[in-house]
């Protein structure tokens, strides 16, 4: 008996092509919203654990979710410079950098952390996103690299190469003071400091994820234990609060950060040996666009650097992949990024009329973390007409309200401002989506970051 030949698409650009196009790709996956693998989803309950990052000490975990990058050879900083839009010649060892990888249309790819451990090995951490861009890259250069990939835990398996965690909150010096025993060297922010914990080597990057100081440190896999219970134990003395994997998905919306923009690689010529080189596998290819703002063309939901606040660490000074595309867009800024304060009353009748079985659902909102897709972009209007897109979405126990990171036309940025958000998805094509009718929520203009940062940027 002859059996049809089923179609096993190899490559994302396969999977565009079987689908009909990204729009119809996106839109009809059914992944949902970020899973953060090897956690709980709350170690206490998530209300007090987002409070801990603004009132004692939080604990967030990093091992598990965030792909690594190894690059390693004589020309690991030149390589990297070609990809990043950050100043290079200021990296020394021993620091990182956040950095912002766009195509050669000058849109956003990802962003990632970028830590110089020796002068020719470099760690990429960040998502898949950044990872799959860095690898292929190295593929085509002919500079002097090597590039290996340590994978996330979505795949669960015995061990990585290093763990990593963070400790943020006004408590987190003192922590980190004591339970180092005097072996905390003056880390300045963004470099690397190397210390001792329960007699295990360690190193750190002195940033801020969540609008307070705060410490990631890392160190080989081996030694987590005995590290995770001297902080665990001294932690206890500054009411250190552990994040679940719930918690984790919010801290970044009080900083204002907007993690995993929608890739710039879905459509265009420049971009097509890349797609044929990312497997069917791959996220940018499972990943599901979700929310109310609708558009046929997937480059309106693409960002750029400068929109999402990140002009300081675009240094058009040296070569990289974008570079002349975004000397233009740095003169020609449309939208800029700004914290939407959700209205309460409006957010409890949306969640009242999404439980009733007596007439039309609205879109039930998950809390803490209201997002249902990999991508999320919902539409914000001002007097009935268009004027932003909402991207990034979580409730803030530090703000009461849910919080939102949008991307407002520049006419509508004004500071206190009413304006109204689209929540639901018209005619899904989802299954993890339910039936239901597009509500209005009423929202107030807010700076980015919604807290003053107690920290500063490098670029």
């Amino acid at each position: 008996m002859n059996r049809p030949q089923t179609f096993a698409p190899a490559s994302l650009q396969d999977a565009l092509d079987a689908a009909g196009g990204p729009i119809s790709l996106l839109r009809s996956s059914q992944l949902g919203t970020t899973i953060f693998p090897g956690i709980p989803p709350e170690f206490t309950n998530w209300r007090d654990e987002q409070r801990a990052w603004k009132h004692s000490v939080a604990m967030l975990e990093q091992s598990y979710h965030m792909t690594e990058v190894h690059v390693r050879g004589a020309d690991a900083l030149a390589f990297m410079a070609g990809l990043m839009t950050n100043r290079a010649d200021n990296f020394d060892v021993m620091r990182a950098k956040q950095i912002v990888m766009c195509g050669p249309d000058g849109r956003m790819i990802s962003d990632a952390v970028l830590f110089r451990e020796e002068p020719d090995f470099m760690r990429v951490v960040g998502p898949p996103t950044a990872a799959n861009w860095v690898e292929f890259n190295a593929t085509k250069t002919d500079l002097n690299v090597t590039v290996t990939r340590d994978e996330n835990f979505i795949r669960p398996r015995e061990r990585r190469d290093v763990f990593r965690f963070q400790l943020q909150g006004p408590n987190a010096l003192a922590l980190m003071q004591e339970v180092t025993e005097g072996t905390l060297p003056e880390i300045k922010f963004f470099h690397m400091g190397a210390f001792k914990i329960a007699g295990r080597d360690v190193r750190a990057v002195r940033h801020g994820m969540a609008s307070t100081p705060g410490f990631e440190l890392y160190g080989d896999w081996d030694d987590q234990a005995a590290v995770r219970e001297a902080v665990e134990r001294v932690g206890e003395k500054y009411d250190l609060r552990k994040a679940g994997s719930v918690t984790y998905g919010t801290a970044a919306q009080e900083s204002g950060w907007m993690p995993r923009p929608l890739p710039a690689i879905y459509e265009g010529d420049t971009m097509a040996e890349y797609r044929r080189w990312i497997p069917a596998q791959s996220f940018e290819a499972a990943g599901s666009l979700g929310g109310s703002f609708v558009s046929d063309r997937i480059d309106d939901y693409y960002v750029e650097p400068y929109e999402v606040g990140y002009g300081t660490l675009v240094n058009l000074n040296h070569d990289f992949i974008g570079r002349d595309a975004l000397v233009e867009k740095k003169q020609n800024q449309k939208r800029r990024k700004m914290t939407l304060i959700w209205n309460n009353d409006d957010v409890f009748r949306v969640l009242q009329n999404s439980l009733r079985n007596d007439g039309p659902r609205t879109k039930f909102i998950s809390l803490p973390v209201p997002m249902y897709s990999s991508f999320q972009a919902d539409q914000v209007l001002a007097g009935g007409k268009p004027a932003g897109v909402s991207n990034w979405m979580s409730y803030s126990s530090n703000a009461g309200a849910i919080l939102s990171t949008a991307l407002m036309d520049l006419e509508h940025c004004e500071i206190g401002k009413e304006v109204t958000l689209l929540w639901g998805e018209p005619d899904s094509r989802r299954r993890t989506v339910e039936a239901h009718d597009v509500a209005e929520i009423r929202a107030t203009i807010a700076p980015v970051p919604y807290y003053a940062k107690t920290n500063k940027t490098e670029g």
